[in-house]
């Protein structure tokens, strides 16, 4: 993608604290989720812990996307086939961890949000803002981290 095809940084509004703020507490559920896989005595409830998380998971990655077909409809990206593919790339990524569930959902749902963030950074870093990049960078690293460790003491707890 060219970038002289990309919008200018200039033209967007400053990100509002209230954004952000609302951003982190969307990370909310996936610590609760590991948590509760973690601390959860019963076997059933540390299944629905670990499935809860992946719902979770699989909404923040679609909603992620969605970011970006909002982003094309508006007019603010171009409408590329790389475009297109940011847009609705995360979608069946995150359709799928639901339907394979335990580690294996997780672990697609890491791949998938590594996988935005690199697309964001290395195809439309200079079209969008640097405080956008920024914000999803500690969110897509943070979501990693979360689901990373609740795949690791899935497996410490049995789960599938």
């Amino acid at each position: 993608m060219d970038t002289e095809d990309l919008p200018s940084r200039t033209l967007w509004p400053p990100l509002s604290g209230a954004a952000e703020r609302a951003t982190y507490l969307c990370l909310l559920p996936l610590a609760l989720g590991l948590a509760a896989v973690a601390l959860l005595g019963d076997y059933p409830g540390r299944e629905l812990a670990q499935r809860a998380t992946i719902a979770w998971g699989a909404a923040l990655l679609a909603f992620s996307g969605a970011a970006h077909w909002g982003l094309a409809l508006s007019g603010r990206l171009p409408w590329r086939a790389a475009s297109l593919a940011g847009a609705f790339a995360p979608l069946p990524v995150a359709a799928l961890a639901v339907l394979s569930g335990g580690q294996r959902g997780l672990a697609l749902l890491v791949v998938g949000f590594g996988g935005l963030w690199l697309y964001e950074h290395r195809v439309l870093g200079a079209a969008l803002p640097p405080a956008y990049v920024a914000l999803r960078r500690t969110l897509s690293v943070v979501s990693c981290v979360l689901l990373t460790l609740t795949m690791f003491v899935s497996d410490v707890a049995g789960l599938p």
